[in-house]
């Protein structure tokens, strides 16, 4: 690889710069484009942004304490990536030194990554050989990150203060490019095996009854998914690899394949669950010589399985109605982020329905066999978020149960976290979770030991976490952390085409549940309901829904977004009420029954407690 050192080099930038119109004094990129577009960016590199963390992750904890931040481009010059030590990276995050930024000599003038941008080879710039004046006191290294066809798709870039200005800084960002296109190549090299390898896997795993294979002698070799949640796996593993250890009737079935017999009846079964029947047919695999080399088993369980458990995901892509084009891409880039083990940060309005697609994402994931925990940060108290997340130890605080408790990050270990309403989370507790984060464990309130535990993190919120970040409300480093694979659900409004299919699945799914008969609403009123502006997304529609399932009305003008007609939508009688007051009523109710039982009222309503908390807050209803 050729690299880029000649001083003409720095000269001939310069002069490009300057027909550029770039500023000495210039602080900020040109070009910095908008989130939305960002999106659009991190979609098209996600392979690259996967491939090159752990690389960026190695070669800055090497030179962690000594100043140096990396950033990833793609081969345009667009940040798409940003790590390193916080008080240099706060540093260039106040130059919008930010994914999104463009890095480009056009945008910023000659830099290490602009030279590289425009030469393909790798450069080092210091001090004043970058044209403005605000990267003079930096020393940057970059090398181009190249395809299996050698067109650039990203740029690796590492930066310090000049006085670390060293040659090997450069031979070790070479290294990690090189690395990382060696790795790009492995990846598309194995696509194609990948794709049907997973292929058979899917169809293996899709089939609805647990299936395994042995040896002669009864040794375990594969098994599908079924098998595994039948036979009490917690890790993708059966907890033993012989046959006998499972069924009891071994001996018996062992018969019949040394004879070479088939075999097809109930037998009883034995795991960590408990006993069970199960009827298990049994065939062998022969190889050319008639030899009996592999034994396949298929078992159906007699008895019913049994219904979820709480710490489970219930929602997969399938249940996600919609056929907007820009809808189905962000399903799409969902589906194609699951089974990463970068954090998700998932944004959007309340009610586009961002824990439906976590819970998506978790059971699209290799982590579908684990839990699926979610938290609300904002329905929690701040005196007991800590506990809540990390647990507590026995006497670790007065009313502390006996033997201590579990907090929800080991009880999602692994599995999935999901955290809600993130901008929430009081700034302490940012940097208790920013170490989690960072380092994979957790400490008890009360202990001093670290416990390890292997979470995906999803956040989600329906603030704008940059914001809050500029108003010193949420820790920035926190927020890149969790940025790192971001998700945009965009609102109702902005897919109305997916309105009359979302209300066809709502009534027939909703009447089902409450025994109701499915209404029908007219062309005339559809159209209205597809004009309004629904500021509430899905969840308002979904309640507008139930309000017609069991009124047969709804409030006049209710859709008429601010008009004055006060026609019904459907057979409204004399005495309808305005939704949230009839809402607002009906909670109040409820509450009082249950002498203001969170859990027990949400349970009767039929909705979550962070539902129901957010319902409280936004009646302002005061809980007796």
């Amino acid at each position: 690889m050729n690299i880029l050192t000649c001083k003409s080099d720095i000269e001939l930038s310069h002069e490009r710069c300057q027909s550029f119109d770039i500023d000495l004094d210039q602080v900020y990129s040109k070009k910095i484009i908008s989130d939305g577009e960002l999106q659009k960016r991190f979609a098209a590199n996600r392979n690259l942004i996967v491939t090159a963390a752990p690389y960026m992750e190695q070669l800055i904890n090497f030179v962690k304490g000594f100043n140096f931040f990396m950033l990833l481009t793609d081969g345009e010059g667009c940040i798409l990536n940003a790590i390193g030590d916080e008080k240099i990276l706060s540093k260039a995050f106040s130059l919008k030194m930010v994914p999104g930024a463009f890095m480009d000599e056009e945008s910023i003038g000659t830099n290490a990554m602009s030279m590289v941008v425009k030469s393909k080879v790798p450069v080092q710039v210091s001090g004043e050989d970058h044209f403005i004046k605000a990267y003079h006191k930096w020393t940057c290294s970059a090398a181009p990150i190249k395809d299996h066809h050698g067109k650039l798709i990203g740029v690796l870039n590492l930066t310090g203060y000049i006085k670390h200005v060293h040659s090997h800084t450069l031979g070790m960002v070479i290294a990690a490019s090189n690395a990382i296109e060696e790795m790009l190549k492995v990846k598309e090299y194995n696509k194609i095996q990948s794709i049907n390898d997973k292929h058979i896997k899917n169809i293996f795993n899709s089939i609805p009854v647990a299936i395994i294979t042995s040896d002669i002698n009864g040794k375990i070799k594969v098994c599908n998914r079924k098998a595994l949640d039948m036979f009490g796996s917690a890790n993708n593993k059966l907890k033993t690899d012989q046959m006998n250890n499972i069924v009891e009737d071994w001996d018996k079935i062992k018969t019949y394949i040394y004879i070479g017999e088939s075999f097809s009846q109930e037998v009883n079964i034995r795991t960590l669950r408990n006993n069970f029947r199960c009827r298990v047919t049994i065939s062998s695999i022969y190889n050319c010589e008639e030899d009996n080399i592999e034994i396949v088993y298929v078992f159906e369980e007699v008895k019913k399985p049994k219904k979820k458990n709480d710490g489970q995901a219930y929602y997969t892509f399938d249940k996600i109605i919609g056929q907007d084009e820009n809808f189905v891409k962000v399903v799409e880039y969902a589906k194609k982020i699951s089974d990463s083990k970068s954090t998700i940060l998932i944004m959007g309005e309340s009610g586009t329905g961002k824990e439906v697609f976590a819970q998506s994402i978790h059971n699209y994931s290799g982590r579908v066999d684990g839990p699926f925990v979610a938290l609300n940060c904002g329905a929690i108290p701040k005196q007991l978020i800590e506990s809540e997340l990390f647990g507590y130890e026995e006497g670790a605080f007065t009313g502390a149960k006996k033997g201590g408790n579990r907090g929800k990050f080991e009880l999602a270990d692994g599995g999935t976290i999901m955290l809600d309403e993130i901008g929430e989370m009081p700034l302490d507790m940012q940097t208790k979770l920013l170490r989690v984060v960072q380092e994979g464990v957790i400490t008890r309130i009360g202990s001093s030991k670290s416990i390890p535990v292997d979470v995906r993190i999803i956040a989600a919120t329906n603030r704008d976490l940059k914001k809050e970040v500029e108003l010193g409300r949420f820790r920035k480093d926190l927020y890149y952390r969790l940025n790192v694979l971001p998700l945009f659900l965009p609102p109702l409004r902005e897919r109305k085409g997916d309105i009359p299919l979302i209300i066809e699945y709502l009534i027939k799914n909703i009447s089902k549940k409450l025994e109701k008969k499915e209404p029908s609403i007219s062309d005339e009123y559809l159209k209205e309901i597809i004009n309004y502006n629904w500021p509430g997304n899905v969840r308002e529609l979904e309640n507008v829904v139930e309000l017609i399932i069991n009124t047969e009305s709804i409030p006049a003008g209710y859709f008429q977004n601010g008009s004055n007609h006060n026609e019904m939508l459907i057979n409204v009688s004399k005495d309808s009420l305005e939704l949230d007051f009839v809402e607002r009523e009906h909670l109040i109710k409820v509450l009082k029954r249950f002498k203001g039982n969170i859990t027990h009222s949400a349970e009767a309503l039929g909705i979550r407690r962070n539902t129901l908390y957010s319902k409280i807050k936004k009646y302002n209803i005061e809980i007796k």
